[in-house]
């Protein structure tokens, strides 16, 4: 099972990558391409595992990541490099594919979290080179979507979890198992 994820996450990378990636409408259709892929293996796996809690919990994540970034465009507005409206902070594309990176992190562990993770950075950095976003909103959206993934998805074996956590003063990791 790990092979065949590895394999997707490397095949929506290829695939989202045309030769044509070089011009900003390349990295814009390829960024769109990826995120498409990473939602829908997110969606996907739960559904081949007939894991329903996965399903809901996705939909939570990657609708609160949506709902959370489409409020702050609305109270932000913010040009976007291209100049083509004010909609730039933050990225949405960002958001949903690091929501749905972290919820397949979080749910079946970092064997397919990992790859998930690299497909959302490659969403991220197809959009500042397409320059629909500035590296700022491109974060923000990351942060918002990681956000929303682990508070809004648990782990499908209950037996391990872990929580990463941050304050003013430092941050760290809760681990706790089950016997």
């Amino acid at each position: 099972m790990r092979i065949v994820l590895g394999l997707i996450a490397v095949a929506s990378l290829v695939i989202a990558t045309p030769a044509s990636a070089l011009s900003h409408h390349g990295w814009d259709q390829s960024g769109s391409i990826a995120r498409d892929g990473l939602v829908a293996v997110a969606f996907g796996l739960p559904l081949l595992h007939g894991d329903w809690r996965g399903v809901e919990q996705t939909s939570f994540s990657v609708g609160g990541a949506f709902i959370v970034t489409e409020g702050l465009k609305h109270l932000v507005p913010e040009r976007r490099p291209d100049g083509s409206d004010d909609r730039s902070f933050p990225s949405g594309h960002t958001s949903v594919s690091f929501a749905a990176a972290a919820t397949l992190e979080k749910r079946y562990g970092w064997q397919v979290g990992l790859p998930a993770h690299v497909v959302a950075a490659f969403v991220g950095v197809s959009r500042v080179a397409a320059r629909k976003h500035f590296v700022g909103d491109v974060l923000v959206g990351a942060a918002i979507g990681e956000a929303s993934g682990w508070l809004l998805s648990s782990p499908r074996d209950a037996r391990v979890r872990w929580l990463p956590w941050g304050s003013a003063h430092g941050g760290g990791a809760s681990l706790a198992m089950r016997f």
